[in-house]
């Protein structure tokens, strides 16, 4: 594919690599910025669930949604580059939304094979959406440009995919190659490598994880005028990989100062790598609105509070057990439709209360339980929750508790991330390790077929609980 030399335009803010948000183009006049090199296209089409078998590359249409379920491949070549990559951005055309005002752009991420066929593309034999996340499109408008960020992805000459998905039901359509002017563009600015930025050092002592091995790590019940939260921060500065909680993020009552105030000098650092859940205290705000807020496009569908996202082998989603989580209702409903869309053979699932617990404050939560039943009809491995502040860790166990070592879900409860930690009651059947006198994260490494699971203490502190489990 030719390149034609352009002028980069004016951004309304700027976005940083690796970060999960992704930058409005809202003016197309030339400035005097860097010159860049652009790249059209070679190919792209999406795929809807509903017509599973019906290919639609000749459409002028991209759909992203997720009922039904429709995704969207693009391809690029990139060819003729003589010096190195400096940036490269997606530049894409949002044509129409489902909403009446916006819809949710989606996740976009890098795929691992670029050999499938515009022309022959279905639901039925579509490719895997399965690389890192370059970022992701919250609230979009008609007839507007966004980009997104690739620069960690597109590193030189080669073919590059991308895929995009998305956990909304209120989805996007994007202006595809045959429209011409509008379709999606690849624009590099190359030049002197720039000088990277030193990595902060830290006194964390966690065994670094096999090349290419995605980290989940978090814990949940974070932020308060106390110190349990920056002894827990210290800690993911040096633990690199995508960041979990598992809700009550800011303490007391989840409210726009109490962010500003405990969250955001301590977990606010790591805020661009965060995947939160919500917890009851973010609820004492009504609808948890600071809490949406804060963490914008990173907690999903503002207001909803449970999506879903893919790590390597792995299909993660967060839940919000703050809402109904009934048969049949919307969260439950959705997390079948997502479990069901899903192209991971590994899923790790997290939200607040706990259905199982031998905490001495709150008891286990049986209103979960519709959900954990959808997690193990569909075969997932692992479930992270917070609420009781303490560590529990729980061996793989069925929807009704009874031990299942062949397709049983692990709950660890990972409440230890800063706010005042709580005593043990009755400990409960298949508790297999507890502790409730050391603030820490829990850290996920996520391997194409299994996992390892580490408690990472604070600083000065020694307990531990590590171990390795099998994906179903």
């Amino acid at each position: 594919m030719p390149s034609r030399k352009v002028t980069t335009v004016a951004l309304v803010g700027v976005l940083a690599t690796g970060t999960l948000a992704a930058t409005a183009l809202t003016s197309l006049a030339p400035t005097a910025a860097a010159a860049g090199i652009t790249f059209t296209a070679t190919a792209d089409t999406y795929v809807d669930s509903q017509y599973p078998s019906v290919n639609y590359g000749t459409s002028t249409q991209l759909g992203v949604d997720n009922s039904p379920v429709k995704q969207m491949v693009l391809r690029f070549d990139v060819s003729g580059l003589t010096q190195p990559v400096t940036r490269a951005k997606l530049r894409i055309h949002v044509d129409d939304v489902a909403g009446a005002e916006s819809g949710n752009g989606g996740t976009f991420r890098a795929m691992s094979t670029t050999s499938w066929s515009e022309t022959s593309v279905t639901y039925n034999n579509r490719p895997p959406i399965d690389g890192a996340t370059l970022g992701t499109l919250g609230s979009v408008a008609r007839n507007t440009w966004y980009e997104v960020d690739v620069t960690s992805y597109v590193t030189g000459n080669g073919t590059y995919g991308i895929g995009v998905t998305s956990s909304s039901t209120n989805g996007a359509d994007y202006d595809a190659r045959e429209t011409g002017a509008t379709a999606p563009q690849l624009v590099i600015e190359t030049g002197t490598t720039p000088t990277p930025t030193p990595t902060p050092t830290s006194t964390a002592t966690t065994t670094p994880p096999p090349s290419g091995d995605p980290v989940l790590v978090g814990a949940g019940d974070i932020a308060t005028s106390g110190s349990g939260d920056t002894a827990t921060a210290n800690l993911l500065d040096g633990i690199s990989g995508t960041v979990f909680t598992t809700g009550d993020n800011a303490y007391p009552n989840g409210t726009a100062s109490d962010f500003s105030t405990y969250y955001e000098p301590t977990w606010g650092r790591h805020k661009a790598r965060t995947r939160p859940a919500p917890g009851n205290h973010d609820y004492n705000t009504s609808g948890a609105s600071a809490y949406y807020g804060y963490f914008g496009a990173n907690a999903g569908p503002s207001g909803q509070g449970y999506y879903s996202y893919d790590l390597g082998n792995w299909h993660v989603v967060s839940l919000n057990s703050e809402v109904s989580m009934s048969v049949g209702s919307a969260q439950e409903k959705w997390l079948r439709a997502d479990l069901a869309a899903a192209n991971k053979p590994c899923t790790v699932a997290y939200w607040h209360k706990p259905r199982w617990t031998s905490s001495s404050s709150h008891a286990p939560e049986p209103a979960t339980g519709p959900l954990v039943q959808a997690l193990y009809d569909y075969n997932a491995e692992v479930v992270l929750t917070g609420h009781n502040h303490q560590y529990e860790r729980f061996a793989p166990q069925n929807p009704s508790g009874q031990l299942d070592t062949a397709r049983g879900l692990r709950q660890f409860v990972a409440g230890m991330g800063g706010a005042s930690l709580y005593g043990f009651g009755t400990i409960q059947p298949n508790s297999e390790a507890r502790n409730n006198d050391t603030f820490g994260v829990l850290k996920l490494t996520l391997h194409s077929n299994g996992y390892d699971w580490q408690f990472v203490p604070q600083a000065g502190k020694t307990y531990n609980d590590s171990g390795s489990g099998t994906c179903h």
